[in-house]
């Protein structure tokens, strides 16, 4: 049964004479922990937060999540479990979602991966779980699970569901989806196939026996799905008794909050998917149906979460139910020496997980009932090897408790400070660490973007690492204290922190770079013509004084000039430019062009790109210092475009290196006046879903192609802010073209988008990435004409992706073909097809 005891009286008694504002207690407790996925800021701990960690200190039970993506974890059940139920709970996230759409910045692929990464922590820190992730990779939507094995390798992602319920030992599974094929995303289905075979696997000493150098056997006592009426084709039969109901609609008085406002708040973190919620209030159900284990009738049924689970706890379960019933929160601290009993009494356990796991749960509370402070801030935010770091040291025990600071060490240096300073009630002691940085130091890049990795596989080659939501810190502190009388090491990371004039306190990870990163530019570089491009490479250094050669690396055929030029940065972040000129072969041809910097011997070959969004802290990555370069066949009409942003694309860019001046429009600027200036007007990605004025402004791109213009709507989801997306009727639906390489068929051979300037063959369609296009059109007037048709295998063709009308002397496109995709990867054919739509205003109309 789940443990649940509690001397609430003495706690509600208490309660009434502290003060309240908001449902939140001011009274708040300040304290920095390591805690796995957690951010990088100090955590605070409202008494009512400690009391509900009391709770959870006095569970002894874990449940594990399990899906395909970030967003698709239930936040209800898991802020139910996590704070309801007391329990240690965990998300298995197979991928860390690079393949989806981003709703606020134009970074997709492996940076949109790192953004979501991000915002799972952010979701858990405040539902109360914590996540992993496999090694598999978001390559796209897919329609069903065997297109997802075929690129993702089942026995490693297999293997790393093992691992993870090995590690974390769940006395209970729950995947978010079934095992039904196509009624869902193909990577959802997968997790669940996973997650069942994971399940019968665990607990068998002869699966991934390699494992077992680090982790033991586990098997989870029972396994369920957690359904959902979004796919469930009878959701009336979710009420019947072959599902286990839950309501997780409670409320906590502890945090003031019902579960499914804790909810919200979790799921809104996913911001790049645009999943903010509001908070609800009141009953509100889960379905759960057994697929494995002991048959029960509720989720936890027959499975003891008490301390009596183990025979040597019992001592232990005393004094957690002494610090409750004694906890006063005007005082918390006078609950410290009954905490430490308890985690004596823990020290002796002869479980190793639950000694370990409750170990860390006493400590924090410790920290946190003594009011404790405890941060490390180095004075810069990125170091290079061999640099010179200063780390300052603040701690403050803000309450009566004994407590002295008796030595620190730091992981980047061998010995330790023996420090045995008494921390007086609310004095601040701080003190300044300086050492210099080993030469050999790696620089930060995510760990799973370490290695080259596939289409659907990143490789991860430390079987430690395999499972982390992100990299270990740079540089750790460990902390010994003295409570009373016992000692207590802490682990606490080395951060960066900055007073923002507008945001207040900014906390970022410490960052080690390379002696000097290169940047280039484009992502993909496109040659329409026989000419040579000047190609912009950018040296950033990361330390003063660096002095080298940078020499360019072209593929064979391409020609870089000249063959390299000596540098010299005199001080960190300080840039210079350099311009090389990049001949295409004869012929059509793909390839790279990439630059090494020649540093002391040492050839260097990363870029850096900072990821900065306010939801989440700043994050830094290295890419490999090359771009793609495509020599293509490219002939276009016309020369000015307007461009409507959307969510987010760097299809503008792409226009650019096509030859066109790019204008980028706002609301003001859509007046007819202005309008006709333009060859066309390019209208973003999922423009009329986040751009509320287009609501009314799309009249005026309207009576823009019906005065000769070209206006080219790019895809949007269902949901848009105005139902007139064209001057003809177009709706929406949820078809896709998954399979990238998948035929295209031509319906409108001799229409001009096809046959001029660029005459389009199916050689145009070869090379595309991640799928075809997305949300194609179910309806359409009879004024579109479908130009071209496609489909996924095994299904009927769909013949919406691209949709032209004939709109006054203008024409009217509506497309879900992703050239958001294609024409950043540098996709020859999909540079070929949209300069011919571009071109359609200077053809001679159509009869």
């Amino acid at each position: 049964m789940i443990n649940t005891a509690c001397v609430q009286t003495s706690f509600n008694t208490i309660i009434k004479h502290s003060i309240l504002l908001s449902g939140f207690l001011l009274s708040a407790l300040l304290c920095t922990v390591a805690v796995p996925g957690r951010a990088q800021a100090p955590l605070r701990h409202p008494t009512g937060d400690i009391y509900q960690r009391l709770h959870k200190l006095n569970t002894v039970g874990s449940v594990l999540y399990l899906a395909a993506h970030p967003d698709d974890e239930n936040t209800q059940l898991i802020a139910y479990c996590s704070n309801e139920l007391n329990l240690r709970t965990g998300y298995l996230s197979a991928t860390r979602g690079g393949g989806g759409q981003n709703l606020i910045s134009s970074e997709i692929q492996e940076e949109l991966g790192i953004i979501r990464t991000q915002e799972l922590l952010a979701a858990r820190n405040l539902d109360g779980g914590e996540q992993f992730f496999s090694r598999a990779i978001d390559f796209g939507f897919s329609k069903n699970p065997d297109e997802t094995f075929g690129k993702w390798d089942k026995q490693k992602i297999l293997a790393d569901f093992v691992w993870v319920i090995r590690k974390f030992r769940p006395d209970v599974m729950i995947t978010r989806f079934n095992l039904e094929p196509g009624i869902t995303h193909g990577q959802h289905t997968a997790s669940a196939v996973l997650a069942l075979e994971a399940f019968k696997l665990s607990g068998d000493s002869t699966a991934f026996p390699e494992q077992l150098k680090y982790v033991k056997p586990w098997q989870p006592t029972r396994i369920f799905w957690n359904a959902s009426i979004f796919f469930y084709k009878n959701p009336e039969e979710l009420k019947s008794d072959k599902f286990i109901k839950v309501d997780i609609g409670k409320y906590n008085p502890y945090f003031g909050k019902s579960y499914n406002e804790i909810a919200a708040e979790s799921r809104s973190m996913h911001k790049s998917q645009g999943f903010g919620r509001a908070g609800t209030r009141g009953e509100t159900f889960e379905y759960l149906q057994q697929w494995g284990g002991t048959k029960a009738l509720g989720m936890f049924d027959g499975i003891n979460t008490t301390w009596t689970r183990m025979p040597d706890a019992k001592l232990v379960s005393k004094y957690i139910q002494q610090a409750l019933h004694e906890f006063n929160p005007a005082n918390p601290s006078a609950i410290a020496p009954v905490l430490l009993r308890a985690r004596t009494e823990i020290l002796k356990l002869k479980d190793q997980y639950w000694k370990e796991t409750k170990l860390r749960e006493v400590n924090e509370l410790l920290l946190a009932v003594t009011g404790s402070f405890i941060e490390f801030t180095a004075k810069r935010e990125s170091y290079s090897p061999s640099d010179s770091i200063a780390i300052q040291l603040e701690a403050v025990n803000r309450s009566r408790t004994p407590m002295d600071l008796v030595s620190v060490s730091l992981s980047s240096w061998k010995d330790n400070d023996n420090v045995n300073k008494r921390l007086a009630e609310n004095v601040p002691f701080t003190t300044t660490y300086k050492q210099v940085l080993n030469a050999d130091r790696p620089i930060s890049n995510p760990y799973w973007l370490a290695n080259a990795w596939t289409e659907g596989m990143y490789d991860v080659k430390d079987q430690n690492l395999i499972g982390l939501a992100q990299n270990k810190p740079e540089i750790t502190a460990k902390v010994t204290l003295k409570i009373i009388d016992q000692t207590i090491d802490v682990d606490v990371p080395v951060v960066y922190k900055e007073s923002d004039r507008v945001k207040g306190e900014v906390y970022s990870p410490v960052v080690m770079e390379s002696d000097v990163m290169i940047n280039i530019e484009q992502k993909a570089l496109v040659f329409p013509d026989q000419a040579g491009r000047e190609i912009k490479v950018t040296l950033v250094a990361g330390q003063d004084n660096v002095t080298g050669r940078l020499v360019p690396k072209a593929s064979a055929g391409w020609k870089a000039t000249p063959d390299h030029y000596d540098f010299k940065l005199s001080q960190k972040s300080e840039e210079q430019d350099f311009i090389f000129q990049l001949m295409p072969p004869d012929g059509a041809s793909i390839g790279t062009m990439g630059a090494v910097a020649i540093v002391d011997g040492h050839e260097l070959a990363r870029g850096i790109h900072v990821i900065d969004h306010d939801h989440i802290p700043r994050q830094t990555w290295f890419p490999k210092s090359e771009t793609k370069v495509v020599h293509v066949d490219l002939k276009r009409k016309g020369q000015r475009i307007g461009y409507v942003m959307g969510a987010g694309d760097e299809v503008p860019n792409s226009l650019q290196q096509m030859g066109y001046q790019v204008d980028m429009l706002q609301k003001n600027d859509l007046e007819a006046t202005n309008l006709a200036r333009y060859d066309a007007v390019i209208v973003g990605v999922r423009a009329f879903n986040t751009v509320d004025w287009l609501a009314y402004k799309n009249q005026a791109l309207f009576d823009y192609s019906k005065n000769g213009g070209v206006v080219i709507v790019q895809y949007n989801t269902p949901g848009t802010v105005t139902e007139r997306l064209a001057p003809y009727a177009v709706t929406l639906s949820g078809s896709r073209v998954t399979v990238e390489d998948s035929e295209v068929r031509i319906l409108a051979p001799d229409h001009p988008v096809l046959n001029t300037p660029n005459k389009i063959v199916k050689e145009d369609f070869s090379g595309w990435i991640q799928e075809r296009g997305l949300y194609f059109p179910s309806k359409w007037g009879s004024e579109f004409e479908p130009i071209i048709s496609c489909n996924d295998p095994g299904e009927a063709p769909l013949n919406s992706s691209m949709l032209v009308a004939r709109h006054g002397k203008g024409y009217y496109i509506y497309t879900g073909i992703s050239f958001f995709r294609q024409l950043p990867a540098g996709v020859p054919g999909a540079y070929r097809l949209f300069a011919n739509m571009i071109s359609l205003g200077a053809q001679n109309a159509r009869p």
